[in-house]
């Protein structure tokens, strides 16, 4: 793989050796003398951010806080989207809206829409060079990703990181997702359970299994997928919320209870934390109900 200098860095990003060295210092850039295209470009997202008035320490606090928010997630940066909101940052991942440091979820109806009215068309497989580097490839195909009219190419980008390395437990699940999204169940299982089968301690590799199950009807292989995650990863935020509906859709309330009661320790505030809270209280109030009614039964 091809290697940057300092100077390349510099001059590429059209940064200042004093921008550099303070990100640095921040801890948000490795101190290097050569750079690799994976590197290159989480630099000019943190160069982004910064020009957007963001602070250094809140983009490192933001994603200190995505990493213990997403089992699995090494990378907030190169991994899931990151915008503006206010003054600090929010990553699109999976399908969700979190602002990591605040713990909160939010409404993304936009992006959703343009998901459930995508019509899958077909994926041209654009060629390679051999001598292409699986690490640059896998980073080409996260920055694809980030623009919706991109997709085909990103899906083309990791199946050729694939062909490279068919043991790339990450570029099973990334494109395993953008196959999700485009509502290919199988081929988005497919890949899951790859990643699965190369990395058994891969939290998020069963999380995504268990969304694909559940979405094609399998609940109860489903919350099999979701609790191996939680067993992983207990506090898998969205690990608790997803198997705790599907524990509702199998007539297991008491045992959704367990997971909404984790759920809101995690997420305190968001929209999410709401709907949650509602189910903690249905339950409990049915619960009440058959109690009081039994008891009557007995007098």
């Amino acid at each position: 793989m091809y290697r940057y200098s300092r100077a390349d860095l510099l001059r590429i990003l059209r940064l200042t050796a004093r921008q550099l060295a303070g990100w640095e210092k921040a801890g948000l850039v490795a101190a290097s003398e050569n750079y690799s295209f994976f590197d290159l470009l989480q630099i000019k997202k943190v160069r982004d951010l910064c020009a957007r008035k963001v602070r250094p320490a809140v983009i490192r606090q933001s994603l200190e806080a995505m990493q213990k928010q997403v089992a699995g997630m090494e990378n907030p940066l190169l991994e899931a989207g990151a915008f503006i909101t206010g003054h600090r940052i929010a990553f699109r991942h999976q399908g969700k809206v979190v602002e990591p440091i605040a713990g909160q979820f939010m409404f993304d109806f936009s992006i959703r829409e343009r998901v459930l009215a995508s019509t899958p068309g077909p994926v041209v497989v654009k060629p390679q060079p051999e001598t292409a580097d699986v690490a640059e490839l896998f980073s080409r195909g996260i920055a694809l990703e980030e623009d919706p009219n991109n997709h085909a190419q990103a899906i083309a980008t990791y199946q050729r990181v694939l062909e490279l390395d068919p043991n790339h437990a990450a570029a099973h699940i990334n494109v395993g997702t953008l196959y999700y999204n485009r509502q290919d169940y199988v081929a988005a299982e497919k890949h899951y359970r790859r990643a699965v089968e190369i990395d058994r301690r891969y939290a998020l590799a069963y999380f995504d299994l268990g969304n694909v199950l559940d979405e094609t009807g399998r609940v109860v292989d489903a919350i099999q997928a979701y609790n191996t995650a939680l067993q992983l990863a207990p506090t898998y935020a969205d690990a608790h919320y997803n198997v705790a509906l599907a524990y509702e859709k199998v007539k297991e309330p008491r045992k959704a209870l367990k997971h909404w009661r984790a759920y809101i320790k995690l997420d305190t505030t968001g929209p999410w934390a709401v709907h949650a809270r509602n189910q903690i209280q249905r339950i409990l109030h049915a619960d009440g109900l058959k109690l009081v009614f039994s008891n009557a039964r007995k007098s």
